[in-house]
């Protein structure tokens, strides 16, 4: 059994490692963006991690608790994205066992989320205010909820990749983007390439819903169309460093335009903490197996 502090330590390495990601047009090491800092990111990983891990809290407290949190410190939205994913991930681990896996456990989670949980996290999206999800005219996030967390997020689902990843069990996560992350660190050895890998693959693929609130549909094809332009490079690069000029002229060329694949990064984040969890039980699995065999 995973206890409190390591999940939060897992919880806080994900956030890094997409931090020390290349990622155009976001935030990372490599350059600032769009009024945040790669501090405002650290310290949002920080402070929400505590109140993600509470096992005292049901989903919806995890989620406001941790965005109250993140709110305080740094005074903007960084991570209502990142809360939002990563907590039914968190809420799942005690249903993993030998028998179930991580993406099984996660389905239970969200097959059970309550009212309950919806009022907090409507309450914790109007704490962020990000917009998105309270326009909805079913649902109003600054009114009580009627519906469940999950029934909200599907009423949202049609214009929210987020939301979506609650009505479909997070299978862009583990049906896309957790297999190509896995298949990059067998080739470099190196998470933070991987990473920079996943978030174009998930762009390339999949509009992104932040900037669609934003922009609406007038960048999609053209973001899709330059992420597939540099994975043909990614693909023949026989050492990731010699894609440093092609992803600093893209990070230019977003943020010139003020596009921020953000919903993108959060989903990356999500990726990643999965990669680290399935590796965590994969670890304690293998070591129950060995003292088994050595028993015999």
């Amino acid at each position: 059994m995973i206890g409190q502090h390591q999940l939060a330590e897992l919880y806080r390495q994900a956030c890094e490692i997409e931090l020390q990601a290349f990622k155009p047009g976001n935030v990372s090491v490599y350059a600032d963006g769009h009024g945040m800092s790669v501090s405002d990111f650290r310290i949002s990983a920080e402070v929400s991690s505590g109140p993600l891990c509470n096992p005292g809290y049901c989903l919806g407290e995890k989620i406001f608790y941790a965005v109250k949190a993140t709110r305080e410190a740094v005074r903007c939205n960084t991570n209502l994205g990142i809360i939002l994913l990563c907590a039914p991930l968190i809420q799942a681990v005690t249903r993993v066992t030998a028998d179930v896996t991580l993406w099984q456990a996660l389905s239970q989670v969200l097959a059970v989320t309550t009212i309950t949980d919806a009022d907090w996290v409507f309450k914790a999206i109007t704490l962020a205010a990000p917009g998105g999800l309270g326009d909805s005219d079913e649902q109003d996030v600054h009114s009580p909820a009627s519906v469940t967390l999950t029934q909200a997020m599907q009423i949202a689902s049609d214009k929210d990749r987020i939301a979506l990843q609650y009505t479909t069990d997070y299978k862009d996560i583990f049906d896309f983007a957790v297999l190509r992350y896995n298949a990059k660190p067998s080739q470099w050895r190196d998470k933070n390439w991987a990473t920079a890998f996943v978030y174009a693959e998930l762009l390339a693929q999949y509009p992104d819903s932040h900037i669609e609130r934003k922009h609406g549909d007038k960048y999609t094809e053209w973001v899709a169309t330059r992420m597939r332009q540099f994975l043909e490079e990614f693909g023949q690069a026989t050492d990731p460093t010699q894609l440093m000029q092609a992803l600093f002229c893209l990070d230019t060329e977003f943020k010139l335009i003020g596009v921020n694949p953000g919903t993108t990064a959060d989903m990356t984040v999500a990726t990643i903490l999965s990669v680290l969890l399935e590796e965590f039980f994969t670890n304690i699995n293998t070591d129950k197996s060995s003292i088994r065999f050595c028993s015999n």
